[in-house]
């Protein structure tokens, strides 16, 4: 008779799996709890202590870490002489282990969760037992995914003895052990205030596999930190699958509506970066003067709101070819029109960042890990010229520093009444985005004069004020730190600008 060994935290499927294993003529041997599950619900199982012949010590911290079990789990059925030392031993082979680990993520990540509550919770006799079937993965079924338990039912029901299967089930053994040490490993360094360990393992579960990746030919998938989070939160309302490309232009618009959280704003993003952004009285109002900033670039975007979107809203949106659109909230009816563009995806809910998430960026060899940037509340802001910004002009700065940090570099963002007119981005010269703002404004009827521009860095040179002056910008938000502030500061004061320093960059590489 097969033997199976079943210590589960998470009890999904469970009891079926065990009768399904009954009714094949298996033996059960479990723990604790697990036990007391099966045997709720009708199940025979025997006790591992009848196994170890040891009883669970420890308050159970003890009961699986014995010759009996894990001798039994790495015998190699091909080799004689292994056994023959389970014969000399007493020991009766295990032929499958299912195991699911105790639930340290959630624990740790559960608010009020004491640090003795959470190192409970850390699994040593589990990942030892997954480690030791794996490893004889030719001779043993290990189960770590409930999901798994059907397929392996159907391999057993059919008397199928599927290698591939019992490889990959060893492989994902591995992976998730690999993943709750890497968690473990992140709780003690946070405990420490350490953001960069000397080593760290980033844990990623594939969340879908994508048709391709930017381009055909190249192939995708996306990968999450935990499932339910970030852009996987977002519920999909309706259009086809995200491509590659759209996650990252929804990461875009996110990105660029995050400083808004708190107001009626909408964010129209292409290539990851805006092309329009503003604030309103409604998102309808939001979205309009979003758009005007850049139309025909609008073609084929991504778009966010910050705040649910209405019947009215979702008319404006699907006269425009867009490709996702994504809100807190849509009303049924607003469901309804953006459904009839069967391509358009709808996407519904908040995006957050997991707490102390770092931004990474991939070179070759290696990955570069940052801090995720902090809002500026205008702690350092000052005034550096003679003339002082108005109400009205500080205010419009105020909402161009929010808005060009969302901007690729080199960036420089034109705007007015709380919204973008003219965006420069990505350029090599900070001069060149200051025309490029300018010009983009211009050709979308926008009249200049009046305007605000912010800048992610500081002016290298007065040219990029010059460039403000001529299309008759009223004041000026950027860094500050340049060797030549004293002369971008007398260009300033020269054409009647107001100028404010910062204090902070926002680079976006």
């Amino acid at each position: 008779m097969p033997t199976a060994l079943l210590s589960v935290s998470d009890k999904t499927g469970l009891v079926d799996f065990a009768k399904g294993l009954i009714t094949l003529g298996w033996d059960l041997v479990s723990t604790g709890g697990t036990a007391k599950a099966l045997r709720a619900a009708g199940v025979a199982v025997r006790d591992v202590s009848d196994v170890t012949h040891f009883p669970e010590m420890l308050d159970g911290r003890v009961k699986t870490l014995h010759p009996a079990i894990h001798g039994a789990l790495l015998a190699r059925r091909d080799s004689p002489e292994h056994l023959k030392a389970l014969a000399d031993h007493d020991i009766a082979p295990i032929d499958l282990v299912a195991v699911s680990l105790y639930p340290f993520e959630e624990t740790a990540a559960r608010a009020g969760a004491k640090p003795e509550e959470i190192i409970e919770q850390i699994d040593i006799g589990g990942p030892s037992m997954l480690r030791s079937a794996a490893k004889n993965f030719a001779s043993v079924t290990v189960v770590v995914d409930p999901a798994d338990y059907g397929r392996v039912l159907a391999a057993l029901e059919a008397k199928d003895d599927d290698m591939d299967l019992r490889r990959l089930l060893a492989e994902k053994v591995f992976a998730r052990t690999a993943a709750y040490d890497a968690a473990i490993a992140f709780w003690f360094g946070r405990e420490r205030s350490e953001v960069f360990p000397d080593r760290t393992t980033i844990s990623l579960e594939k969340e879908t596999t994508l048709r391709y990746g930017e381009n055909p030919g190249q192939r995708a998938a996306f990968y999450v930190e935990r499932r339910g989070e970030g852009i996987a939160a977002l519920e999909k309302k309706g259009g086809k699958e995200l491509s590659f490309n759209n996650l990252l232009d929804l990461e875009g618009a996110l990105f660029a509506t995050d400083p808004f959280a708190d107001e009626i704003a909408c964010a129209i993003v292409k290539h990851t970066t805006p092309c329009g952004l503003a604030t309103g009285t409604s998102a309808l109002d939001s979205y309009k003067k979003a758009l005007a900033c850049d139309p025909v670039s609008a073609f084929g975007s991504v778009i966010s709101f910050t705040v649910p979107v209405d019947d009215e809203t979702a008319e404006a949106v699907s006269s425009l070819f867009v490709e996702c659109v994504v809100a807190p909230q849509f009303t049924p009816g607003a469901l309804e029109i953006l459904g009839r563009k069967k391509n358009l995806r709808v996407l519904e809910g908040r995006a957050q960042w997991r707490e102390h998430s770092l931004d990474y960026k991939r070179v070759r060899g290696g990955f570069l890990a940052q801090e995720r940037a902090a809002r500026d509340g205008g702690e350092q802001w000052r005034v550096v010229t003679k003339r002082q910004p108005t109400e009205t002009e500080l205010k419009n700065l105020q909402f161009a520093w929010r808005a060009v940090g969302s901007v690729k570099s080199n960036a420089i963002v034109l705007a007015r009444d709380g919204a973008t007119i003219g965006i420069g981005a990505g350029q090599m010269s900070r001069v060149d985005a200051a025309f490029l703002s300018v010009y983009k404004a211009r050709l979308t009827g926008h009249d200049t004069k009046g305007a605000v521009m912010g800048s992610d860095a500081f002016f290298p040179f007065r040219d990029g004020v010059e460039q403000a002056a001529e299309a008759g910008v009223a004041a000026i938000v950027q860094p500050g730190g340049s060797v030549r502030d004293e002369e971008v500061i007398q260009a300033a004061d020269e054409y009647n600008i107001a100028m404010v320093f910062t204090g902070k960059r926002q680079f976006r590489h």
